[in-house]
């Protein structure tokens, strides 16, 4: 099967994002550089890692090994090719509650776990738990790091106030470009959603597929039986349909292709509202929006 190509999804500064992304949380680094460079063999082009995965040089590993191998088949140069490519990490709590100092050490780590990438695509605050104060000092440290080393910065797990109150800081120089949830049917986040694109900052959905707890949901397997699709492809189509960024995990190889190839349908009005489930709160992960 030829490698599937992903579309792209214009953020507020004019750069642009793959629309799916392949998730890296729980993934050890002794198997993320094969899964990655596997996902890069399907037309993967999207990975996001984070500091507290552990795993950012081997994420960072598979592209590169990618990218070699493409570059000496084509002839086209590692820097060329590297451009298609979109790596997201995250900074976590402990690098971001001390001095300004100390959170640009941490950007500093994140980047030389990159290696040949040479820049971060994505560069978010992975949570708002660190309180008002560190938030927006963290803030300051990434948009001043440089846009050479980091081209994009955002937030994960922010609620509408805390990037309300990032956005009416004095400081600000740079707008957050996404916010990252959880994100699926049964925890739609409508109100908070709707804040963020009010405001031109795109959402990523991470646990598209609810760590599997509704995978197997009976209407989902009835509609996926309908588009001769897999469950987790159709859960997949809701998250793009529905405007958002899905991060998808998996580290079983043959899914990958599976997660991915989800461009040759599309979801009727009718089966998206069938699948949506507006007032649900059912989060399968942390959960910090609503924190101080």
């Amino acid at each position: 099967m030829h490698a599937i190509s992903t579309p792209l999804k214009k953020f507020n500064n004019g750069n642009s994002i793959p629309v799916i992304g392949l998730g890296t949380y729980m993934m050890t680094a002794s198997k993320a550089t094969t899964v990655v460079y596997e996902a890069c063999k399907k037309g993967y082009r999207h990975f996001d890692s984070a500091v507290l995965y552990q795993n950012e040089e081997a994420v960072a590993d598979g592209i590169i090994r990618f990218i070699e191998e493409e570059s000496e088949k084509t002839g086209q140069s590692f820097d060329e090719i590297r451009k298609s490519f979109f790596y997201t990490t995250k900074l976590w709590n402990s690098q971001c509650d001390g001095s300004y100092d100390k959170v640009v050490r941490a950007i500093d780590g994140c980047m030389d776990c990159i290696g040949k990438l040479k820049y971060i695509d994505l560069l978010l605050i992975h949570s708002p738990l660190m309180g008002p104060k560190h938030r927006i000092q963290t803030w300051k440290a990434m948009q001043e790091y440089g846009q050479d080393k980091l081209k994009n910065i955002g937030v994960s797990n922010f609620g509408a106030k805390h990037i309300e109150e990032l956005l009416s800081w004095d400081g600000l120089k740079i707008k957050p470009v996404v916010n990252q949830l959880e994100i699926s049917p049964w925890l739609m986040r409508q109100d908070l959603v709707k804040f963020c694109l009010s405001h031109d900052i795109a959402v990523e959905a991470f646990s598209p597929l609810t760590h599997g707890e509704n995978l197997n949901n009976a209407v989902i397997t009835q509609i996926a039986y309908k588009y001769k699709k897999t469950n987790a492809q159709i859960l997949i189509k809701w998250s793009i349909q529905t405007g958002h960024i899905p991060l998808p995990k998996t580290q079983t190889v043959e899914r990958l292709t599976g997660n991915i190839d989800v461009f040759d349908f599309e979801l009727s009005d009718e089966d998206i509202k069938t699948i949506s489930h507006p007032e649900a709160y059912q989060p399968t992960d942390w959960e910090c929006t609503d924190c101080p």
